[in-house]
């Protein structure tokens, strides 16, 4: 499963024109030992089974003790990547210094040993090494110089929907929609497989991406063609890419547009993050989940701050977390704002390892090399020194959810109905819908299938289990299982209009819970399995039933969607589910059950029995042990590895798709799912001077927490909108629109798709939704033609927004789509990492308020025109810029270009421009 059997799949997959070539090959790994290297003789050591490794403690260095596992493993990178030009011996030097560089927030480089795509962050990436390839003819380079230099693993699980559910035909029907819809996207990435080297695609309906990485794609060691060992690492385009650090192998999320520049040879500059300790104590309670805990930790570390740091997780607790407990906390490392939260490998991960069928003799290795390298933690380590330290008891850990709103608002079960009810009338925001009426007296009668039922706010229309936070957790499927069989057998039903679905994050959880028959108990509550990707929890939730769907607009319900994913931000799960909260898998099928989520659960029944009796949660609600006897007889080795051992093969449509030959793409110009981008249409040898802005325009005023979702919506492209207007025009009707998120690979459609999320306030215009208004003539507009008036017009626009800009998923479009509607840059108190660097990767500059200051206190009403000088582009780390309105205000920004080559970067107008530069002068 390790190793070479990667290479047979990938040539399998790819046909017998293959330039697939293994992940660890030496064209992937030729920067990773150089005979400049100047630590090779110090620190290269055999490690007595014909392997060799960079062993740190020959650095001597009494620093290396004390730090945190992570920053131990950016320090071996460092030390064996050290050629004197990426890396430098200062770098070490910086890194081993770690308590003092990341207090002074110094930057290092870092060279990740894998990329990891998946499917909508996957095509835009293959879309722009293709347009590359195109520039680099034009430009007289070698266009078979564009292609990556490390191993990039995408896997195609972001397009499968909920069109089907509640029954046994959904996961086929379900599966050959996804088809039908994506097969001109699905071509593209095959073609790519054959193009690029080092390039791995995993077909649709094999899992989702993180589960895969989990239970296979992570090597946790890995080797290069010289028998060198060094621990895996990986850098993904989705922001979950955290989970696999419950592996003890770091990785993060990051942009498509730096994913893509790594893809390329390039090192990820950093600044060298502060670490805060998470200490673990105790165990557990019996009725409480993994769900529950990573839920506590978000509060927790939201609370603290922690944005921009890694947290590592220690302390006697961790012995009682399942390494699937484990992922399922670094999994929503995004949701608590840090860059990761990371579990060293111990005894548990090698345990994990055998578990998913890893081969012995790999398990053997990954522990004698940790333990000889310090990248092993066991009971006699002495603890870290941390930048700080958060504690936890798990034993306090107790039942919750979050939402309405956002992942990090949680909410003790026991407070639910309290909690929803305020919300309901609570001014509207995060925690608030508004509501004047009486909200008890909201009622919306329908028929549904001949029989009479009726919604109220809070009525529960989808119950999904679905996302990998926690559809790799056999504890909670189990779980979720175990009550659903409970429930059954007290004679409860799910009302028939909820949506219940199940998306198994990979086929093994298919296998165990058919081995232990719960699978038939899920069935029996309306949870078929309806795909095998992230569906739900990225708003692929297809469409409710029309009744329902009435139902909830003719009253303006607040109707709930209850999941087990790790986002629930406002617009993403669906339009019509106002109120959406993360949940254990258990506690779905709970909801579900209960059909509203305005309930206590201690105080009022889930339901009546067949016999006419009361039934409460805790009568079904099952305890630990029960599920550790069912997961101890149904979880076993050989369900990973016959799983895995076909994981490549695909289905008769996916081998059936033909590849077109070459290695530049043959465009179609009446494809309304691939286009060559205007990125580098015009892209010239070297660098045009960076103009300062003058007289621009405000295109957004906006709030605090605008996400990647409003920006760069995923889900459904409204019959209303541009992008729709765009399709329509080309003769897709509506049943075909599919989502943003499929069409990425369309620039044309993802710039009218730009903040159009229906959700979207903009504090400029009069009403709620997608719109802008153009200035001076006052027209309200959608924010698309309004931009590109502007753009008509040559006027540049500016974005001003609150705190947290650009948080939630990394999505590469939340910045190529503002830079593709002319907008310079973007003045707001905050900025998620990810998409901050993705500004500047798309050459779009972001600007933060200073001194508490915002657009409020500013005065700044989205009126004015404005001048920002950018100094020719010579901005320095941290340089604080001038802001000047034309009615004679000013104010000061810091310009977040945080490290020396982010400068470069905004210089070259963006990252892939800089590396496409560098690539055609190295050619020539």
């Amino acid at each position: 499963m390790f190793g070479r059997s990667l290479l047979r799949n990938a040539g399998r997959l790819a046909g017998a024109n293959s330039r697939v070539l293994h992940p660890l090959s030496a064209l992937s790994q030729t920067r990773l030992f150089s005979s400049k290297n100047e630590f090779e003789s110090k620190c290269l050591k055999d490690l007595g089974n014909g392997k060799k490794f960079f062993d740190l403690n020959a650095l001597g260095d009494s620093r290396l003790s004390t730090l945190p596992y992570s920053i131990r493993v950016l320090l071996e990178s460092a030390v064996r990547n050290c050629d004197g030009h990426s890396v430098r011996a200062s770098d070490v030097d910086t890194i081993l210094d770690w308590k003092n560089a990341s207090a002074a927030e110094k930057e290092i480089p870092f060279l990740p040993g894998r990329v990891l795509l998946q499917d909508f962050t996957g095509v835009p990436a293959v879309v722009d090494l293709a347009a590359m390839r195109d520039a680099m003819a034009r430009l007289g380079g070698d266009p078979s110089r564009v292609n990556p230099l490390v191993p990039v693993d995408l896997v195609i699980d972001h397009s499968v929907q909920v069109d089907w559910s509640r029954s046994p035909e959904a996961l086929q029907r379900n599966q050959q929609i996804e088809f039908d819809r994506n097969k001109e996207r699905f071509a593209f990435l095959k073609w790519g497989a054959t193009a690029f080297n080092n390039m791995l695609i995993v077909p649709p309906g094999s899992g989702i991406v993180h589960q895969v990485n989990l239970e296979y794609l992570a090597r946790v060691v890995m080797e290069n063609n010289q028998g060198i060992l060094y621990p895996d690492s990986v850098v993904g385009t989705d922001s979950h890419t955290t989970m696999i650090d419950g592996l003890g192998v770091v990785g993060w999320g990051v942009g498509g547009i730096e994913a893509e520049a790594v893809m390329l040879g390039q090192p990820i500059s950093m600044v060298l993050p502060e670490v805060i300790g998470f200490e673990l104590t105790g165990s557990l309670p019996q009725h409480a989940t993994a769900t529950d805990l990573v839920l506590t930790c978000t509060a927790m570390l939201r609370k603290r701050g922690v944005v921009g740091k890694f947290v590592e997780f220690y302390g006697p607790g961790m012995e009682c977390l399942s390494l699937a407990d484990r992922a399922t906390v670094a999994n929503m490392a995004p949701e608590y704002g840090a860059t990761m939260g990371f579990f060293p490998v111990d005894g548990q991960t090698l345990k994990y390892l055998r578990t998913t069928g890893r081969p012995e003799a790999k398990v053997a290795e990954v522990e004698k090399y940790l333990r000889e390298v310090g990248l092993f933690a066991h009971s006699d380590a002495p603890t870290p020194t941390f930048t700080d330290v958060l504690k936890l008891d798990l034993s306090t850990v107790e039942p919750c959810l979050s939402g309405p709103k956002r992942p990090h608002d949680r909410v003790p079960l026991k407070d639910m109905k309290k909690d929803f009810t305020t919300c309901l009338t609570a001014p509207v925001g995060f925690k608030g819908f508004g509501l004047k009426e009486d909200v008890t007296t909201a009622v919306s009668p329908f028929t549904y299938k001949g029989e009479a039922h009726e919604l109220k706010h809070g009525s529960v229309v989808i119950a999904a289990i679905t996302s990998c936070t926690n559809t790799s957790n056999a504890a909670v499927m189990l779980g979720a299982g175990l009550l659903a069989k409970k429930a059954l057998e007290k004679g409860l039903k799910v009302k028939p209009y909820v949506k219940t679905s199940l998306s198994p994050g990979s086929k093994a959880v298919t296998e165990y819970l058919r081995i232990s028959g719960l699978d038939k108990s899920l069935e029996g509550l309306g949870f078929f399995t309806a795909g095998y990707g992230c569906m739900t929890c990225i708003g692929n939730s297809g469409e409710l039933d029309p009744e329902v769907a009435s139902a909830i607009t003719s009253k303006d319900l607040v109707a709930s969607a209850v999941l087990s994913g790790n986002r629930n931000f406002e617009g993403r799960v669906h339009p019509l589910t106002r109120a959406n909260y993360l949940a254990s898998p258990p506690l779905v099928v709970a909801y579900a059950l209960a059909g509203t989520t305005n309930i206590d659960f201690a105080t009022e029944p889930i339901g009546k029995g067949s016999d006419g009796s009361d039934v409460f949660l805790k009568d079904i609600w099952p305890s630990l042990n029960e599920v550790a006897k069912v997961e101890e007889q149904a979880v076993k080795a050989q369900i990973f590895t016959d799983v895995y051992a076909k994981i490549t093969a695909g289905t008769d449509e996916w081998n059936s798709l033909s590849v077109p030959a070459g290695g530049q793409y043959s465009w179609d110009a009446a494809s309304t799912y691939i286009q060559n981008p205007p990125f580098f249409q015009t892209t010239s040898e070297t660098p045009p001077p960076v103009e300062s802005v003058k007289a621009a325009r405000c295109l957004l005023l906006l709030g605090d927490s605008i996400t990647t979702d409003h920006i760069s919506p995923a889900g459904d492209i409204a019959k209303n909108s541009p992008g729709a207007r765009y399709l329509m025009e080309r003769g897709v009707e509506k049943k075909d629109f599919n989502t943003y998120g499929a069409r990425r690979g369309n620039f044309e459609v993802m710039v009218r798709g730009t903040f159009a999320n229906i959700r979207m306030i903009n504090q400029m215009c009069p009403k709620d939704g997608p719109s802008s208004v153009h200035l001076p003539s006052n027209e309200v507009l959608s924010v698309y033609d309004a931009a590109d008036k502007y753009m008509k017009e040559g006027v540049p626009t500016i974005v001003l927004a609150g705190k947290e800009y650009g948080s939630g998923s990394s999505r590469d479009w939340a910045a190529k789509g503002p830079y593709l509607q002319g907008v310079r840059a973007v003045i707001a108190e905050s900025f998620e990492r990810i998409h901050r660097t993705n500004l500047i990767g798309m050459g779009v500059l972001p600007l933060q308020f200073v001194d508490g200051a915002n657009a409020a206190s500013l005065g700044l009403t989205g009126q004015e025109e404005f001048d920002i000088d950018l100094k020719g582009g010579d901005i320095a780390p941290g340089t604080v810029l001038t802001v000047t309105t034309k009615c004679g205000k000013s104010f000061p920004a810091k310009a977040r270009i945080d490290t020396p080559v982010e400068t470069t970067y905004f210089q070259h107008g963006g990252i892939l421009q800089y590396v496409l530069r560098k690539i055609l002068k190295e050619s020539k």
